[in-house]
């Protein structure tokens, strides 16, 4: 597993007293089987391999990377929809992946989550004002019976919905306005983390912009801290304070979203951003593209030492038999940046951009 300094956030707003939720070295391995009867484990699919960061009070720590590389399984791992096969997640100093019961029960009242397809993650068969109170059915604390249609109306207002509403079905409504139900669903509870997983990846290009809006715009009203996964960087830059790049299961560099995308240190983030489309045709012209080699490698079979080296023009012997840690590059440190961004690459301190063929 990754060892090294743990991150905290350099940029504005910039965080105060302890981090609201620290992940350690959290790890979910999915078990491989044969057989039928008598099953017996040959394997197991790593999907999230040591993963550590801070979440801080009021911020966005935006998860970018490919598919498969597990960003989607640390957000079930965050709100207990998956059971961690290692690794702790603290909640106000509380690990909550020992919690069990009505103790599980109360802190996932604070952090809740937006799901990726609002096509899917919307009963069919429930009105909105069903869909958006359930929660008070599991925490009737929040609001009791005679104030909830009240409550409902209020959410679906503040996520730019018509109250009037209350009474439709979710096919009677666009795919933004199913997202905003979801968000409106999530905040029922008056959680303090919303953990959002690809929340606007199926919405076109001009309802992506209204969703994030009103995300900002909630997080500044109700002093929210998202967890935003994408996989589009673009986005992930207009949203986040800080940023971590996920590659086959762990963290590979992470910092504050200034240092990450205009001074990247792993190679992978430097693909990543080589990809981002530039509007600016001269500029265009002038960008060195880098394009990988090779495939994503199986997460049941990584590559030893650095996952990355499979694909890394960078690689030499010593990335094969030695797993770079998650720590801050000399040059880097000495440069006047913040020195709280670390990147998992033994050769990190080399600054060119990409494979000379590229």
């Amino acid at each position: 597993m990754s060892t090294g300094p743990q991150p905290t956030t350099p940029d504005p707003p910039s965080p105060g007293g302890e981090p609201i939720l620290q992940v350690r070295d959290l790890v979910k391995h999915f078990p491989l089987t044969q057989g039928i009867l008598f099953k017996k484990q040959t394997g197991a699919v790593k999907a999230v391999d040591g993963v550590s960061f801070d979440l801080f009070a009021g911020e966005t720590l935006g998860i970018v990377g490919e598919s498969g590389c597990g960003k989607s399984t640390v957000a079930r791992l965050l709100t207990n929809l998956e059971a961690p096969t290692g690794g702790e997640v603290f909640y106000q100093g509380q690990d909550i992946t020992k919690l069990s019961g009505r103790a599980l029960k109360a802190v996932r009242r604070n952090i809740q989550m937006v799901f990726q397809d609002p096509y899917t993650s919307l009963n069919p068969r429930m009105t909105v004002g069903d869909i958006i109170g359930e929660p008070f059915d599991i925490h009737p604390e929040v609001a009791p019976k005679g104030d909830r249609r009240r409550r409902v109306r209020e959410l679906l207002d503040v996520v730019g919905l018509n109250p009037e509403y209350i009474n439709r079905y979710p096919h009677q409504f666009s795919g933004g306005q199913r997202q905003r139900i979801g968000i409106a669903r999530g905040l029922a509870l008056r959680p303090e983390v919303i953990v959002a997983d690809e929340p606007v990846s199926a919405l076109d290009v001009s309802v992506q912009a209204q969703v994030i809006n009103l995300m900002e715009r909630l997080q500044d009203e109700f002093g929210l801290s998202y967890m935003f996964i994408a996989h589009d960087l673009s986005i992930v830059r207009h949203i986040s304070d800080r940023v971590g790049v996920m590659y086959l299961g762990k963290i590979v560099e992470i910092g504050g979203d200034q240092a990450i995308y205009e001074h990247p240190t792993h190679p992978y983030t430097q693909a990543l951003l080589s990809a981002v489309p530039v509007p600016n045709p001269e500029a265009r012209e002038r960008r060195e593209r880098i394009i990988l080699v090779g495939d994503v490698p199986s997460p049941a079979n990584p590559p030893s030492g650095c996952h990355f080296r499979t694909r890394c023009w960078k690689a030499r012997e010593r990335c094969a038999v030695e797993e770079p840690p998650l720590a801050v590059p000399e040059w880097f440190r000495d440069s006047g940046t913040p020195a709280d961004h670390p990147s998992a690459c033994h050769f990190a301190e080399e600054r060119q951009a990409g494979p000379e063929e590229m």
